[in-house]
C-alpha cells in the first residue's frame, strides 16, 4: 500500500522535526495495535495502558534512532521491551492477571472480537476471554511474548526472533512449549471453548 507508507513517512518526518501533531497521527495509528499486545502481554488494563503510553513517549525520544523499515515493528519491538522490563520489576510481587479486562472507558472493543447477539453469547466470550488470559498469563514471560506476538498478532517466527532479538530456533521452541502449556491448561475449561476448538483425548 504505497500511499499509506508514503503517508507514514511524510508522518515520521515531520515528528522526526519536532511536529507534536505528526507524531500524535501516528499514535492514533497504532495505539489499538500496541494496546493490544501490550495487554496479552502483561494480562491487565492498567499496566497495559501504562505501557502503552510508555511506548510511544520512548518511540517520541528515540525518533531520530529511526532509520526507515518497518515503523510498526519497531513500536512492536519497544512495546515488548516495555513489558519484559515491567514484568522483571513485578517478578517479586505475583499480581492477578484477571483483575480487569479491556473494556474500559479508553478502549470499547472486546480483547478477542466476536459478535454476541445475546446476553448469554456474551458471557460465554467473556468467561472463554477470561479463562485464555488466565492461561496467558500462567506461561513464563518469554514464552508468554512468543505466543502472543505469533499466535494473537500473526508475526512470523523471523518477525518474533527480530522483535525479540531471538535466534529463530529459540522462537520456535519457546512457541511450542508455549502451546503445549496453553492446550493443557485450556483442558480445564473445555466447555467454553467452541465445538470445533474442543480438545479430544
Amino acid at each position: 500500500m504505497p500511499e499509506h507508507s508514503s503517508d507514514e513517512n511524510q508522518l515520521i518526518a515531520k515528528s522526526k522535526r519536532g511536529d507534536v501533531e505528526s507524531f500524535n497521527m501516528l499514535v492514533l495509528r497504532y495505539q489499538d495495535y500496541i494496546y493490544s499486545i501490550a495487554y496479552r502481554i502483561m494480562g491487565e488494563a492498567d499496566g497495559a495502558a501504562d505501557v502503552a503510553q510508555d511506548t510511544f513517549l520512548t518511540a517520541y525520544r528515540k525518533l531520530t534512532s529511526f532509520r526507515g523499515g518497518n515503523f510498526k515493528a519497531w513500536l512492536a519491538r519497544i512495546a515488548t521491551n516495555a513489558c519484559y522490563d515491567e514484568l522483571r520489576k513485578q517478578k517479586r510481587r505475583p499480581q492477578d492477571y484477571l483483575e480487569e479486562m479491556p473494556g474500559s472507558e479508553m478502549y470499547d472493543e472486546p480483547p478477542i472480537a466476536a459478535d454476541a447477539p445475546n446476553p448469554e453469547q456474551e458471557a460465554q466470550r467473556a468467561d472463554l476471554n477470561r479463562a485464555l488470559q488466565d492461561c496467558i498469563g500462567g506461561l513464563s514471560t518469554d514464552q508468554r511474548m512468543v505466543l502472543v506476538l505469533c499466535d494473537v498478532q500473526s508475526m512470523s517466527y523471523q518477525e518474533v526472533a527480530d522483535n525479540l532479538g531471538a535466534e529463530l530456533g529459540t522462537v520456535k521452541s519457546r512457541l511450542s512449549r508455549a502451546r503445549l502449556a496453553m492446550r493443557r491448561c485450556l483442558q480445564a475449561v473445555q466447555e467454553l471453548l467452541p465445538d470445533e476448538f474442543r480438545l479430544t483425548e
